[in-house]
């Protein structure tokens, strides 16, 4: 698939998100095919360790929204819940080299990950509040989990954006650096840990993350549930017809209401 590119280096499978013209913005065909590489990575007994990026100075700048209204996500087994499972099985190391660009799915994403090093570029954001939806991949758990109540809130229920400072202080990236150096200490870390005992490896990261990976689960299923509701609201049809309209959106009166 051209918008994902995969490339194997000893142990280290490189994956990278690839319409660098849409800063990496997920369509419904990518969600199934970073879900089946992960999937394959998991049983592929070369593979020790996933260093995952984005193509140009982003990451991934969330859902495509033309792909994602023509294909919103439903109850059941979605192309997004199918990753989010992938995410959540997948018991080898994980690393992301990230900048510019990190919003919505693009940094929810990124509590799956083990290792993340992000550029002094990178934009975080978690705007699900603004799109009138909620929060996915399983970070309503996990970000308070990492975080606690109160900075979780700040970040899901205002949704404003936050620099890779304010990540590495509220503990959601390991370290920050200059653009230029992220990809080369993300290289390092995947490859310091494709030469430790890789059976051990992944027991490690399996009883870690044990005592969380249930409540991962049901914090997904209910996310999903509640996506599904919300994104077929009227304030949701607001939201984003006012995103792609480019205006603010208006969520005191229906969102069908005529204007002038």
């Amino acid at each position: 698939m051209e918008d994902i590119v995969t490339a194997q280096s000893g142990s280290i499978l490189r994956v990278q998100l690839n319409r660098p013209a849409k800063r990496n913005a997920m369509t419904s065909a990518m969600y199934v095919a970073l879900a089946d590489i992960l999937n394959e990575a998991a049983k592929d007994e070369n593979t020790r360790v996933v260093l995952w990026h984005g193509a140009g100075d982003s990451f991934c700048a969330g859902n495509d929204i033309d792909d994602f209204l023509k294909n919103p996500p439903g109850p059941g087994v979605s192309p997004q819940a199918r990753l989010m499972e992938a995410l959540v099985n997948f018991d080898k190391p994980l690393v992301a080299a990230v900048q510019g660009a990190a919003i919505g799915g693009g940094t929810t994403m990124l509590l799956h990950c083990d290792f993340i090093y992000a550029g002094e570029s990178t934009k975080f954001q978690l705007p699900f509040i603004n799109l009138a939806v909620v929060p996915e991949f399983g970070s309503s758990c996990l970000i308070p989990v990492r975080i606690g109540h109160i900075r979780a809130a700040e970040l899901l229920l205002l949704g404003g954006p936050f620099d890779a400072s304010r990540a590495a202080e509220l503990g959601l990236v390991n370290q920050v650096m200059p653009d230029k150096d992220v990809m080369a200490r993300a290289r390092e870390t995947a490859e310091k840990l494709a030469a430790k005992p890789a059976a051990a490896l992944q027991a490690g990261k399996r009883l870690v993350k044990q005592p969380f990976r249930e409540q991962i689960r049901a914090a997904m299923k209910a996310e999903n549930e509640e996506f599904s509701v919300q994104v077929r609201s009227d304030d949701a049809k607001e939201a984003f017809n006012a995103f792609l309209e480019k205006r603010k959106p208006d969520f005191t009166r229906p969102a069908n209401a005529q204007r002038t």
